[in-house]
């Protein structure tokens, strides 16, 4: 039975490490993946999931106005596929987490996202809100903060090091950019 899968984290908990691995598996027993991942992040390239110790694989590109229903039936007519493996899932409107859930349901075809769960601010990015709110099944991938505790939370930082407490929702970064911590210590980090 195909399902809606929210697999959320923080910065650097390795969840497209997670998704490569998925899709390899799948390759490996002859199966066929359908990966996207969002325009706007083009860290490791233009239509490349990427992970941070240096794996790859070639996706299509969402963004905010790809209906992505109609990109996967026409994905459908190239060969079949599996599964749909998702990266950077935060960037999805509500509207293509609806698409997605109608994949699911009327096309049969499981649906496994990985994204953020919240951003710098500690506010849901609009797709995670929508994937919390109608995924069948969601996983937590955790990774720790600088005292061993479970990381929840992530900072944005300026080039020296500083603490932003303010800036647009969006800002594509990785470890130059972005700390994760627990809840506590991001409370102290943004001196709430």
């Amino acid at each position: 039975m195909a399902k809606l899968y929210f697999n959320y984290s923080t910065m650097n908990a390795g969840k497209s490490t997670i998704l490569l691995q998925a899709a390899h598996n799948y390759r490996e027993r002859g199966m066929d993946t359908y990966l996207l991942t969002a325009r706007l992040d083009d860290r490791v390239g233009q239509g490349q999931i990427g992970s941070r110790i240096g794996i790859t694989a070639d996706a299509d590109m969402f963004s905010r106005d790809s209906d992505l229903f109609a990109m996967i039936e026409a994905r459908q007519t190239e060969g079949p596929f599996v599964c749909i493996l998702i990266d950077e899932a935060q960037f999805l409107s509500e509207d293509q987490v609806w698409q997605l859930a109608r994949v699911v349901d009327d096309l049969k075809i499981p649906v496994m996202a990985y994204g953020l769960r919240v951003d710098f601010l500690g506010k849901l990015f609009p797709g995670s809100a929508a994937l919390l709110a109608l995924a069948d099944e969601m996983r937590e991938i955790r990774t720790i903060c600088h005292c061993g505790k479970k990381a929840t939370m992530v900072v944005r930082q300026d080039q020296d090091g500083n603490t932003l407490t303010a800036g647009e929702q969006v800002q594509i970064g990785g470890n130059e950019s972005y700390v994760s911590l627990c809840r506590r210590h991001w409370r102290e980090a943004v001196n709430d």
